[in-house]
């Protein structure tokens, strides 16, 4: 530590992610209570814009419409493509506010944590779109139908089946919710640590080393990390859409009548 410096820097790292029980309760963390908040919002907003419905809409059930139709038209039907995608629609939906909410939860004064940060979650969201999406596949081709569907190449030679099916297996079921996952959570945990490394960087040559210079570079550090928070906020909006939307294309994927 360099003269003039009252207090050692800690650099952030994985042990920022590690969060204490609330009120005493272990199990009640902030990614926790960031989840139950997110389901409590949008359950409320979205009961809220429809309980008075009316042709001439107010504005929360003209943004509650804008909100569910984005997701129906840009996601559901575009990606799904058949008549069935309305089925859908609801999973979508719900799947994909949640994860903005938990995501941009990470840029929100006194909260500023993104659930999704926490691998955890992003393996739960993973696993329940790949049930859903091999459920519905097995439902309507059979479980043999279903594997052949997705293991075996239309036009692809006989003599080549043996390489193919188990890379298309890999491809298509084993490796589609570990990509999902790891996406998601990458982005949502290096985002953060990006942000707390300039935020915290930059308060502390600013407070911290009483020197003019670095307290200088201070101030273009935490200017700088405004920048990083607006990036991280486009780049949490950014992957709830791709997580959903892929979710919405291996539902496609899974019920179309080619492969």
């Amino acid at each position: 530590m360099s003269a003039g410096v009252s207090t050692e820097f800690i650099s952030p790292g994985p042990q920022s992610f590690d969060t204490p029980g609330l009120f005493g309760v272990d199990w009640l963390t902030k990614p926790v209570l960031v989840a139950a908040l997110s389901v409590v919002v949008i359950v409320w907003f979205y009961w809220a814009a429809s309980r008075k419905a009316a042709v001439v809409p107010s504005k929360l059930q003209f943004a509650g419409e804008l909100g569910y139709n984005f997701v129906r038209n840009s996601m559901a039907r575009d990606a799904i493509g058949s008549q069935e995608y309305m089925k859908y629609v609801p999973y979508l939906c719900g799947l994909f506010y949640f994860i903005l909410f938990n995501n941009v939860a990470g840029t929100i004064p006194l909260i500023q944590f993104p659930t999704f940060s926490h691998i955890g979650w992003a393996y739960v969201a993973a696993i329940m779109s790949w049930v859903i999406y091999n459920a519905v596949g097995i439902k309507k081709k059979g479980l043999w139908g279903y594997f052949k569907h997705q293991t075996m190449p239309a036009g692809v030679p006989l003599w080549l089946m043996p390489l193919m099916i188990p890379i298309e297996f890999i491809s298509n079921i084993l490796v589609r919710p570990v990509s999902l996952s790891l996406r998601l959570f990458a982005n949502m945990f290096a985002g953060h640590i990006l942000l707390l490394v300039f935020v915290t960087g930059g308060d502390y040559m600013l407070r911290e080393t009483g020197s003019i210079a670095l307290g200088g570079v201070g101030i273009i550090t935490l200017l700088m990390g405004l920048a990083i928070a607006g990036l991280e906020l486009f780049v949490q909006c950014i992957q709830a859409y791709i997580f959903v939307v892929l979710t919405a294309q291996y539902i496609g994927s899974a019920i179309s009548d080619e492969h």
